[in-house]
């Protein structure tokens, strides 16, 4: 019986085995290598997305901010793997940077005080974490909100990305600049570039191409290089070790936003970042857990609190060191579908990222065109989620429909969440349902009424 016992017992688990918990997974060091490379294929496009978002607008190095995404990228995602132990990868948030590029800079902020805001929402979202009201938050905001804020900067990166492509364009008249975009003339070569790099993302995307994303960036760059709508920078440019000047951006001057904005308008716009930023981690996370067979009955994820620790510091690394909110990212779901389900997944997409700050250079030769076709695929991708809100429930509907669109129209996401939180919130009240307001959400509302009414208060209060 001794021998048989002996025969029918497990192997003993050695090192990796026990720490990342192979066996009790179901997986093995092979399989969960292969996810990583994977995942980091499915998510290298941010390399270059990034810098094209953000470089301009904040005036920074194109190349500097793909050094820093890789950096951080590969820190906290090598992080999430080592303590957090499941296969999920961070990188710059494409919504959040977008925030960053325009939303910010649109208000007088410049890049130290833009990346400030995102060191102060990801301390604040840290802070929620370590007392446990992360949840409780989570739970103040109905699902349909919740929901339409994901969709609504899906149509903002969506409307980004024809913009970078040179498709549309605002729209003037006799009467000056009227609130509409119209469809740009097709003479650009720059413009039959970006056609061609949307029609091949969209190809390799619907062969199921794990790294389509990728691939089309790297050929509609060659196709612009040879159309000369870029140029390839001289060798010295490119041979140069990574530059990484965008370090400690986020620290320089974290309070920028208080003296330039005000107190009030401040505390909103950090409270209405810091909302797109934890509620799409919380989407992902719960996802990518649930779709990896990591999750409970439930749908909570085990050992979540250390996953949502480490996507906190996330965005406060992002923030710090130049290159925006980092955040964890649903195309984690790649290298779950190719078995990944520990966080050695997380620890070999990590490793790439960090090798990949060597190919920093190559952003400089890569054009606006290139990458703006990978923005209207994930903006699809995000809105997507408007199948799960009930639209015809005036309610929710009403509400989700002014946070979808204003975003985009406004260029402005606050002010898409501010006027759904306020709708939602009125229409409950009128509909003698107030008993199903949370308290919090009274309060937040408020604090958007007078976001939304501070210039008045100004002029009365002079």
């Amino acid at each position: 019986m001794a021998a048989a016992t002996e025969a029918e017992a497990p192997p003993p688990a050695n090192g990796l085995d026990a720490f990342f918990k192979f066996t009790e997974r179901g997986t093995n060091i092979g399989t969960e290598a292969r996810a990583g490379l994977t995942t980091f294929m499915v998510m290298a496009y941010i390399l270059f997305v990034n810098g094209n978002i953000i470089a301009k607008p904040l005036g920074l190095d194109a190349a500097a901010v793909a050094a820093g995404t890789a950096l951080i990228a590969g820190i906290m995602t090598l992080a999430m793997g080592v303590f957090g132990n499941y296969p999920f990868a961070l990188a710059a948030g494409l919504g959040i940077n977008a925030i960053v590029a325009f939303s910010l800079t649109a208000k007088g902020l410049d890049a130290k005080g833009a990346m400030g805001v995102i060191v102060l929402e990801g301390l604040a979202i840290t802070v929620l974490v370590l007392v446990g009201a992360r949840e409780a938050i989570m739970n103040a905001v109905p699902l349909a909100l919740k929901r339409s804020i994901g969709v609504g900067i899906g149509l903002f990166i969506l409307f980004i990305g024809f913009a970078n492509g040179g498709i549309i364009a605002g729209q003037e008249s006799s009467y000056g600049s009227i609130p509409a975009v119209t469809l740009r003339p097709i003479t650009e070569t720059a413009q039959w570039v970006f056609l061609f790099g949307l029609l091949l993302t969209f190809v390799l995307y619907a062969l199921k191409i794990r790294a389509a994303l990728i691939i089309s960036i790297l050929v509609t760059t060659v196709v612009a290089v040879v159309t000369g709508v870029a140029s390839v920078p001289p060798a010295d440019q490119l041979v140069v070790g990574p530059n990484f000047s965008t370090l400690g951006l986020g620290l320089q001057d974290p309070f920028q936003v208080f003296t330039k904005l005000g107190v009030i308008t401040a505390l909103l716009t950090i409270f209405a970042i810091m909302l797109s930023d934890f509620f799409d981690t919380m989407g992902t996370v719960t996802g990518v857990a649930a779709e990896a067979g990591l999750a409970e009955e439930d749908g909570s994820v085990p050992g979540v609190g250390r996953v949502l620790l480490i996507d906190s510091l996330a965005a406060v690394a992002g923030g710090a060191g130049g290159v925006s909110s980092n955040t964890t990212y649903i195309e984690s779901a790649a290298g779950v579908a190719e078995g990944g389900r520990t966080g050695f997944a997380s620890v070999v997409t990590g490793v790439l990222f960090l090798l990949a700050i060597f190919l920093s250079p190559i952003a400089l030769i890569v054009p606006g065109v290139a990458t703006a076709p990978a923005l209207v695929l994930v903006g699809y991708l995000m809105f997507t989620l408007v199948r799960d809100i009930p639209v015809d429930n005036l309610e929710d509907g009403l509400p989700a429909l002014l946070t979808m669109i204003l975003m985009p129209l406004t260029y402005d996401i606050t002010v898409g969440i501010g006027a759904g939180f306020i709708t939602w919130t009125v229409l409950k009240v009128v509909r003698g349902k107030a008993a199903e307001v949370h308290p919090l959400m009274y309060v937040v509302s408020a604090l958007f009424v007078i976001y939304f009414a501070k210039d008045w208060i100004e002029a009365v209060i002079k």
